[in-house]
Formats: C-alpha cells, structure tokens, sequence
C-alpha cells in the first residue's frame, strides 16, 4: 500500500505517489486498480530475467570457496553432477591446509563422501541409481538409508569424519538456482579437531545459503 511505501521509504505520501506513478508509467511497476497496491511490471522482470541468465551458480560458488578458504585451515571445493557422480571442478587450498589427493576433474564416491550424500539428498531417485550402477561397490561405499538423506536436508548439509583418512572430515552443502533445482554442492575437507574449533559446518552452509541468494535461489 502507499502508505506502507511512503513510511519505508521516509517520504510523504504524495511524493511516494509520484515517484510510484512514474515507475508504473515505465513499466516498473503495475498498480491493482482494485486494492491499489503495487507489484513489479514486466520491465523489471525482464531485468531481473536477463541478470540471472548471466549468473553462473558454480563460478559464483567457487567465488564464495575461495573467500572461505582463506579464513578458514580447510581446502574448499565445489562440486557438480556429472553422469560418473559428484564430479569436482572447483578446488580452493587453505594456506594452512591442503590435501593432495584431491584435484579438479576427481570423480567423488557417490556413499562414501558428504558430497555424494547431498547429492543423493536432492536429486531425483533415477539420476542417482545410474551412477550407483557405474561406480565399483568397493569405491562407492555403503548405501544411506531414507532417514539418513532426510536428516541431511533438514541440518542443509552432510557431515563425514574419518571416512576416507584417518583424522579428517568432509562436509558439503546444496547451492540452488532461480527454479530451485540443485546446481552443485560446495565442500570443506579439513581436520576434525580444526573443523571443530572454527565451525567448519556452519560457516560452509552459510557460503552455501550466500551462493544460493547470488544464484538467484531461495
């Protein structure tokens, strides 16, 4: 309502009603001649459409992995979904941390990684059983079970200690585009004691929510 636009934007009603009506007049803005109120016009969603047609969620993602990097004693990476799995192609090394086996282009086990299992938690069923045909068991690891995936969407990400060497942790978290959908998972991998005392988790899924909103995500 006017007044409600007038009072936020710290101005009197009639000048908020002139500002209003030229943006109406541009396209920017379109009034309900019922109730009176405004909602954006179709030439602000054409700008808002074209600025997200030029966002790219994984550069903006690793953007966000290279500042969390340098704060942080963890290598930082994103990942995304390729038809052989969690597939990385963002990797960031922390001055004070850095993992060698890891290197862009590394296919992630699908079980048996944090980023396997964020994965698994928001794809459809079909797109995770085709790489569970492909990866060796061996490699792969041991199956989650429903409440495993639905206790990783409600926490927004996956923690794994220990589970490919020995005093290490791996922790990941979903980054959404404009329709919602799963674009790539962002990861930390560090040591435990370290993840612990810095906040690896939060800080991670907070990049995470960052990127998203970047994205043009919810």
């Amino acid at each position: 309502a006017l007044g409600e636009l007038a009072k936020r934007a710290g101005t009197g009603r009639s000048t908020a009603h002139r500002y209003m009506q030229s943006l109406v007049r541009e396209g920017l803005v379109i009034q309900d001649p019922a109730s009176g109120s405004y909602d954006l016009g179709p030439a602000a969603l054409g700008i808002g459409i074209s600025a997200l047609r030029r966002i790219n969620p994984v550069e903006t993602a690793g953007r966000r992995m290279n500042a969390l990097a340098s704060r942080i004693g963890a290598s930082c990476g994103v990942a995304i979904w390729t038809e052989r799995g969690p597939t990385v192609v963002r990797w960031a090394r922390s001055a004070s941390f850095s993992i060698s086996t890891v290197a862009l282009g590394d296919v992630l086990p699908l079980d048996n990684s944090a980023c396997g299992l964020v994965f698994q938690a928001y794809l459809p069923p079909d797109r995770i059983a085709a790489v569970r045909r492909l990866q060796p068991a061996a490699f792969r690891g041991t199956r989650p079970d429903a409440g495993i995936l639905e206790t990783i969407r409600e926490a927004g990400g996956a923690e794994l200690n220990e589970h490919l060497f020995s005093a290490l942790t791996g922790k990941a978290a979903p980054v959404f585009d404009a329709q919602g959908e799963l674009c790539c998972v962002v990861t930390t991998v560090s040591f435990v004691a370290t993840a612990e005392t810095e906040r690896h988790f939060s800080r991670l899924i907070e990049a995470a929510g960052q990127a998203t909103a970047e994205s043009g995500g919810a």
